[in-house]
């Protein structure tokens, strides 16, 4: 497929693979010794640019925890400047004032990861005391603002209350609560290795995403997958390039032309008004929920 005909309108921005969490479920194996990898500020720059010029309409700022990048304000004020939507995914545990002002000023629009309504439950995912109050703390800060925001709730282990912490989200006023089980990728793959089959098939469809070194991945759980380099050759360039048409061809021949699955709820934020499914369901194919309920999830996606 050429880039004519696979317009790119979304990336995931990855610029960062330090976190201060340390959850066992994370797809992108972030932690607190990870780092801000290859790319400086400019360079960051120039790629909301390339993106803004292919006709790109969103981008999601991600990590590791896309918050403790120092630059992060001015790349947020960048792709704003540049006619792109901003969404900025984070634990919520670090947002100094200097955030809140670029969120506010820049219409950014917010996502974050809850675990648990209790703090004991919430910290043990993510290894970080005080994560709990923290996020709650900057959901409702958040809020207070004014500033959109969207909360998922993913599954990952038995007995997790996983329809209270929805619940808290909700009687909290966040409008739009999705839920997801564990991806065997990263640290949850338990050192398996990722295979096409493990992907719901719609990767590089319209999207990208970009890593702290530079790669670029069909999309964010495909980062095994590497189309190219930014830091090598114009995005322009490698989408749409060989290695992307190759990429895609290995993908279809596993998962067909048409892939019905959802993408994951907490990672993009153009998703359908389908909805996620509630943890439990275990999946996340609409083919095959029909009739099951959703917790606080509203009829039309965020956007």
């Amino acid at each position: 497929m050429s880039a004519a005909q696979n317009a790119l309108k979304f990336a995931w921005l990855e610029v960062t693979g330090l976190c201060n969490e340390f959850c066992d479920h994370c797809y992108a194996d972030s932690s607190p010794k990870g780092t801000h990898g290859a790319l400086s500020v400019q360079d960051w720059s120039h790629v909301i640019d390339q993106l803004a010029d292919l006709g790109a309409l969103d981008v999601q700022f991600i990590g590791g925890e896309p918050t403790l990048h120092p630059g992060l304000p001015a790349l947020i004020r960048h792709a704003h400047g540049s006619g792109l939507s901003v969404e900025v995914f984070s634990n919520m545990t670090h947002i100094r004032d200097e955030l809140w002002e670029t969120f506010k000023e820049c219409g950014v629009k917010l996502a974050t990861s809850y675990y648990s309504d209790t703090a004991e439950e919430h910290d043990s995912v993510t290894r970080l005391r005080g994560s709990h109050r923290r996020t709650r703390t900057n959901v409702e800060k958040a809020l207070s603002l004014d500033i959109p925001l969207r909360g998922g709730v993913v599954a990952v282990r038995e007995g997790q209350r996983v329809r209270e912490a929805a619940r808290d989200l909700t009687m909290l006023g966040v409008g739009m609560v999705g839920g997801d089980k564990t991806r065997a990728f990263g640290r949850a793959s338990k050192g398996a290795a990722p295979t096409i089959s493990d992907l719901c098939g719609h990767c590089a469809h319209e999207k990208c995403a970009i890593g702290p070194t530079g790669d670029v991945w069909p999309c964010v759980l495909g980062r095994f997958l590497t189309i190219g380099n930014v830091l090598s050759a114009p995005l322009p360039e490698i989408w749409g390039g060989e290695r992307m048409t190759a990429v895609l061809s290995d993908i279809t021949a596993i998962h067909g032309e048409g892939a019905q699955s959802c993408t994951p709820p907490q990672f993009l934020p153009m998703c359908g008004p389908c909805g996620p499914c509630v943890p439990s369901v275990g999946h996340c194919d609409p083919r095959e929920t029909d009739g099951v309920a959703t917790i606080g999830v509203p009829a039309n996606p965020l956007r």
